[in-house]
């Protein structure tokens, strides 16, 4: 499993990809979904970044063109998860991305992969959606979505290291929104966090962060054992 604050088929993140598909068969299939709504340029500059990323990593790489719900629940589509050794989910809205995948049959394919080997990862909006609640951070309305729930008890904010510059007050709302129990996790751009649920490692050039309702987060760097209760 793999988080990603941002980075996904750049150089910065090739050693995430790398790990992801140690042991696993070299062949991935990633999900431009959570762009959908910005129109067919941006669908199909994701698409070329991804295909190109995994060219140079000499990896077999299928774009599954899931957009909508429609798409997500097309018996077809599902089906190429299947064999898979990584599914990645690229960035975007995170509340497209969870909503269209969540209940659906590509959903359920996603699940049953992990559920039987497949590395998974997600990266900004992906990585959001691979917890189990998604809230509407970037309106910062009440209304909060359910994720694919591969990763629970967690909320993610990406892009930790610059969010506030693009949203101010978005961090300390995020902390308000994240109920008793659950760990709030802030991963910089190009870093991850790689591992299952409860046990992680941080990659890449910055750190992940532990953020608490009072107190200052606690950042793990490049190397880092982060172990979530």
């Amino acid at each position: 499993m793999g988080l990603v604050g941002s980075g996904e088929f750049t150089p910065a993140t090739e050693r995430v990809d790398t790990a992801l598909l140690e042991g696993v068969p070299r062949r991935v299939v990633f999900l431009p979904t959570a762009a959908a709504l910005e129109g067919t340029e941006r669908i199909r500059y994701w698409v070329d970044l991804g295909r190109a990323h995994y060219e140079r990593l000499g990896v077999d790489a299928t774009p599954l063109m899931v957009l909508d719900r429609q798409d997500a629940d097309s018996a077809d589509l599902a089906a190429q998860i299947a064999g898979a050794g990584l599914v990645y989910l690229s960035g975007g809205d995170p509340t497209h991305l969870a909503s269209t995948l969540a209940g659906s049959r590509v959903g359920g394919a996603i699940l049953e992969a992990w559920r039987t080997g497949t590395s998974v990862a997600g990266c900004s909006a992906g990585a959001i959606a691979l917890t189990q609640t998604v809230p509407d951070i970037r309106h910062r309305r009440g209304d909060s979505v359910a994720g694919l729930g591969l990763v629970p008890g967690v909320r993610v904010i990406p892009h930790f290291d610059k969010i506030e510059q693009w949203m101010p007050g978005a961090v300390q709302w995020a902390i308000d929104s994240t109920p008793p129990g659950e760990h709030l996790i802030g991963i910089d751009e190009d870093t991850a966090i790689v591992g299952r649920p409860r046990l992680w490692q941080v990659m890449g050039r910055g750190c992940a962060w532990v953020l608490e309702s009072a107190g200052s987060p606690v950042g793990y760097g490049d190397g880092a054992a982060l172990a979530l209760s």
